[in-house]
């Protein structure tokens, strides 16, 4: 589970009622004409935008930005030298019995042990990179349309709100009301967008550049053992991939796991 994507909205939500009810009665801002402004138009016009299809994957996409953790690189990486050193020792054809920990990487073993050769596999494995980038754009530009129309129906709900005060100027009892559901409007269409839209396809881009890391380095590393690359050159070749903090703590890991493995003869 993703705590971060939780925290953030979690947190954002409970400032924004808190500001609400230590202002005063909640209740004010509860709108219902308002609402049905800016979440059915938002809905509305992203249907419009893009078929069902890409709006029901879209938020298919975006629940796993709450609930799926991305595996590290370095536990990537540790993974698939350790499928070398199996490879080196008993054979490509060993790595058949191997349960890698995502479908990527048991999808790359299985063309290794099926004997495809090296131009087949890296083609193949670009192919499932390329499909997935496309899959999560669609899911940006899903959540990036409603994160523009939102305001904009806000903006459409402000007006109609006016159009109702300036049409009742004579009945004061109405005023009110009207102006409601003219400010309402444009605070739900900024609360959509900023809090939830918006953010969702940050997340959404930032999850499908740390997924296209994650394969880029299970590519790298099927075609490195394809052709017989030792687990060693393969762990110091696959480094180029973290940031240097991160190749900092995987070394201190190893030295730490050595220590223990000494220690312990």
């Amino acid at each position: 589970m993703d705590l971060a994507t939780i925290i953030g909205l979690a947190s954002g939500s409970v400032l924004i009622l808190a500001s609400i009810v230590i202002g005063g009665s909640a209740l004010i801002f509860i709108n219902i004409p308002g609402l049905l402004i800016v979440v059915g138009g938002t809905l509305a016009t992203t249907f419009i935008k893009f078929t069902m299809a890409d709006v029901i994957g879209s938020i298919n996409v975006a629940m796993k930005a709450f609930t799926v953790k991305m595996e590290a690189p370095e536990n990537i990486i540790s993974e698939m030298v350790e499928f070398t050193r199996i490879a080196k020792k008993e054979g490509l054809i060993a790595l058949e019995k191997e349960n890698p920990s995502d479908p990527f990487s048991g999808k790359a073993l299985r063309y290794l042990s099926d004997g495809y050769d090296e131009g087949l596999i890296a083609d193949m494995l670009n192919k499932d990179i390329r499909l997935m980038r496309q899959r999560h754009t669609t899911g940006q530009n899903v959540f990036k349309g409603m994160g523009d129309s939102a305001p904009a129906f806000g903006m459409v709900g402000t007006l109609i709100g006016l159009v109702q005060m300036l049409a009742s100027m004579s009945d004061p009892a109405s005023i009110g009301p009207s102006m409601a559901v003219a400010l309402l409007t444009t605070l739900y269409g900024a609360v959509l967008a900023n809090l939830v839209a918006l953010p969702l396809a940050d997340k959404l881009s930032l999850r499908s550049e740390q997924e296209s890391l994650n394969k880029s380095i299970v590519m790298e590393a099927a075609i490195a053992i394809n052709r017989g690359v030792s687990p060693m050159v393969l762990e110091e070749s696959l480094k180029i991939f973290l940031s240097p903090k991160e190749r900092d703590k995987a070394q201190a890991g190893e030295a730490n796991a050595e220590a223990g493995e000494a220690k312990a003869e």
